[in-house]
């Protein structure tokens, strides 16, 4: 489990480069010109974002997860938790799941602005490509190759070139992010990840058993 030191200093962290160096190249990095500060975050509409999620809008147990592309306790969730939750209580109707990032580091960062480059439609499969691939793309030696590696996956999940470039150049978007994202993790009390928010209630990291049991206690089976 990641821990959040201060969301403050994780909004810090991600403008250090932001979009600018996936969009300019390698070199030092400047304290990017869209950053958003806690005060400045107040005064944006985050009403814009979309809110990711799959299974049925209308469920009487919603589930929200807030996660990091750059957490491995998160990738070991996803690729050894959420195939199963997935199958018996997001495909089956009976919970609604939403996937909220976090951003710990400008790599959460560019992360988020691919999967969402594709839209609602491919937010998820971009989401498992990124968790499947974690060991590789955030062990790269150089931020310029994690950030071509990170191009690949979205080029991989059918966005096109023109496209996945508008996206990583869109400030306004980033400085909007950044906002829901304090927004968010400020309301639900997030200092770590994966955390769970289930019916207004919050979890830490659990295996499938617990979070099987926890759900139909929940959904009353």
């Amino acid at each position: 489990m990641i821990r959040l030191t201060s969301l403050a200093a994780a909004a810090v962290a991600l403008t250090l480069g932001g979009a600018w160096y996936m969009t300019q190249g390698s070199g030092n990095l400047p304290v990017s010109p869209m950053a958003a500060n806690a005060q400045e975050a107040g005064e944006i509409d985050t009403s814009t974002i979309t809110e990711m999620f799959q299974g049925n809008p209308d469920a009487t147990v919603e589930v929200i997860e807030y996660a990091s592309y750059t957490c491995p306790h998160c990738a070991n969730f996803h690729q050894n938790v959420y195939p199963q939750l997935k199958a018996d209580y997001i495909d089956s109707g009976k919970i609604k799941f939403v996937f909220r990032e976090v951003y710990f580091d400008k790599y959460g960062m560019w992360a988020s602005m691919i999967a969402r480059c594709g839209g609602p439609e491919k937010f998820f499969g971009i989401t498992d490509l990124m968790y499947k691939g974690q060991s590789d793309w955030a062990r790269e030696s150089s931020e310029l190759g994690i950030a071509n590696a990170l191009r690949k996956i979205g080029l991989l999940a059918g966005i096109e070139n023109e496209e996945l470039e508008a996206c990583l150049q869109d400030q306004d978007q980033l400085r909007t992010l950044v906002a829901w994202y304090q927004e968010n993790a400020t309301r639900d009390g997030i200092n770590s990840t994966p955390s769970f928010v289930i019916n207004g209630t919050k979890y830490s990291n659990m295996n499938y058993a617990d979070f099987s049991e926890l759900l139909d206690e929940k959904l009353g089976e």
